[in-house]
């Protein structure tokens, strides 16, 4: 990843409060060469990759455009029972042909940062910044303002 991503990720990761840690596993995508599987079978192939990077019991959050959008209230309601849950929280953002059906079907849930279309730098930059805000706003924080 660029020098912006790391340096903007990790700027919200390191004000999230001691009890909520940031992790990144970051899978490398398979290079590709001139014999392309149809994009099925690299979406299927890349969620194996990624169902056995998850801890077990892990609830499972999928970024995808056409999932549920959420308030900066909202998030912070459900950014709430994630942490009261006690389980891990894992959120996935899928490779450049998306994610496979069957591992959407598995999400705990399918969440949309926005309609437009980001680049995976980008996403993790704003996911990161979008928890610190929830957590903010969780524990009255002042950096979240209406």
């Amino acid at each position: 990843m660029p020098a912006w991503v790391t340096a903007g990720y990790a700027e919200y990761a390191k004000r999230m409060p001691r009890e909520i840690s940031f992790k990144i596993k970051e899978l490398k995508p398979s290079p590709r060469g001139e014999k392309q599987p149809a994009v099925a079978r690299w979406q299927e192939w890349e969620a194996e990759r990624i169902a056995a990077a998850m801890p077990a019991g892990a609830l499972r959050v999928l970024l995808d455009e056409r999932g549920q959008q959420l308030s900066s209230q909202a998030l912070a309601q459900q950014f709430g029972r994630w942490r009261d849950s006690g389980r891990d929280v894992v959120f996935v953002i899928g490779g450049a042909d998306g994610l496979a059906p069957r591992l959407k079907a598995e999400a705990d849930m399918l969440w949309s940062l926005s309609a437009l279309t980001m680049p995976h730098g980008l996403v993790r930059v704003v996911l990161a910044e979008q928890l610190y805000r929830a957590s903010s706003i969780l524990s009255g924080h002042p950096y979240h303002r209406e």
